[in-house]
Formats: structure tokens, sequence, C-alpha cells
């Protein structure tokens, strides 16, 4: 396949805003979004630095007022791996996890394998070696599954649990990738298939992570699924609002069309 190479004025200018020592080189890339994490960033960050993984960590926060940011910048004076790139609003899951990409693929030496999570602890950090085990037998893109066999959710209610199966059955339906959770966001991307599929990536949302599916299906990459439990937020409340619910809603209507 013919790579595609990051060329954009924007793309430059969101690595000259990141914080952190952007020089270094990991085999794996970390993304976490973040708006208002400040009750579990340090402990999330501390069990991936214990994985004992070569890891960078790049935190994607849309200007928490909680002080996430800045819970960060002194996680920094201990770890040298972590990456901090603020944006000015919260502007959605969908365009943090593209901005991460693209800030992974524009440094110098890019890592090998970039992984996204939750960082509100719905994810658990020690799936992360499972993930890239996968992905290092020639798999482009391992998505944690809750719906693969050995696959589990607990605390979620029914409406939520009823919203998800439905999204993921529609998405089954319309991207036909012969797997069973698109929507789940703990996943393993290889930098190959991220550079191929940067430049079409346009969702803001939660739709980000059926649009990768989709993208990666035509595009013909391998694509696979491990069993993980998914805990609904350990602390905090659940961010999913019914206008996430509507822009997901608008997007696979436009993909339908």
């Amino acid at each position: 396949m013919i790579l595609q190479k990051l060329s954009s004025a924007s793309t430059e200018n969101l690595v000259e805003h990141v914080e952190g020592d952007v020089s270094q080189f990991f085999e794996i890339g970390v993304i976490l979004p973040t708006y208002c994490e400040a009750s579990n960033i340090k402990r999330l960050i501390e069990e991936i630095e214990n994985l004992n993984l070569k890891v960078s960590i790049l935190v994607i926060d849309d200007s928490s007022p909680d002080g996430t940011a800045d819970i960060i910048r002194e996680l920094q004076k201990k770890y040298g791996n972590i990456l901090l790139y603020v944006r000015p609003q919260k502007l959605g899951l969908g365009s943090a996890i593209t901005d991460g990409f693209k800030i992974f693929l524009s440094l110098k030496k890019s890592p090998r394998y970039i992984v996204t999570m939750d960082a509100d602890y719905s994810h658990n950090p020690k799936d992360i070696p499972r993930l890239i085990s996968v992905a290092r037998n020639g798999n482009d893109l391992v998505i944690g599954s809750r719906y693969n066999t050995g696959g589990r959710i607990l605390k979620w209610n029914f409406f939520r649990l009823t919203v998800s199966k439905v999204a993921n059955k529609l998405a089954s339906f319309i991207v036909r990738a012969r797997i069973n959770d698109y929507t789940s966001g703990l996943r393993c991307y290889s930098t190959v298939l991220v550079r191929e599929i940067i430049h079409d990536l346009h969702s803001h949302t939660y739709e980000i992570q059926i649009e990768t599916i989709k993208q990666a299906h035509r595009r013909k990459f391998s694509i696979t699924e491990i069993p993980i439990t998914f805990v609904n937020r350990k602390r905090g409340k659940s961010k999913l609002s019914i206008n996430e619910i509507r822009d997901f809603v608008f997007y696979m209507l436009k993909t339908m069309l």
C-alpha cells in the first residue's frame, strides 16, 4: 500500500503546542482524551507506567476546568514519556483521537502501535499488553471487545446497554467487517493503518470508533478482537449525552446513503 504523508500546516501547528519531549522514540503510543478526569488520571497514568512497556502517553485535554492538565504537568516532572496537548474547549472524542493520531504521526520517530482508551477507568490498563501482543502478530487493528466470547460489561443500566447493542447491530449491518464490537474505545492500531486512513477521518464524537473500522475494512487491513471486561466508570458520571447519540445516528444515516 502507498502510505499517505502528513503535510498540512494544521498538523504541524498541533505538534508545536504539545507540552513535553517530542524527540523521543517509543514503540507504543497511548492516546488519552480527557475532560474533567482529575480524579482518575494520575492513577491511570501510573498504572500504564508500571506495565513495563516502551510507551509514550499523549493526553489530549479539552481545557478541563477541574485541573486535569495541571495534574499531567506535575506527572511530567516524574515521567519523561508524557505528552500533553490542551485544546481550547470541549471538541469531542472523535476529533481528540484524530488529533492524537496526527501528533504521533508527525513526530520525527512515530510509534509502531497506537493505543486508544478511555481515561475514566472503564478500560483496564492491564489489557494494553494483550492488545499489543496480538497486534505484533500481524493485526493492524485489535479491538478490546465487550461482545466477543469471553467479553463482559459491568454496571451498565438497561438503557445504556440497549443503545450500545443497537448501535453495534446497525454498524455491523452497514460496515460488515465481521466483528462483534464496533463501538469499543479500547484499541490498538498499527501506525501503517493510521497513516493510510488519517485523511478520511472526520468524526467529532463517538462515531469515530465506527469510522476507523469502516476505513480499515475498506482497505482490507487485518481487524481482530480480544475479549475484555468493561466496567462502567469507577469514578464520576457518564459523559454520553443525547446530543452525542443524535450525532451518532446522523453519522450512521449519512453512511447508509
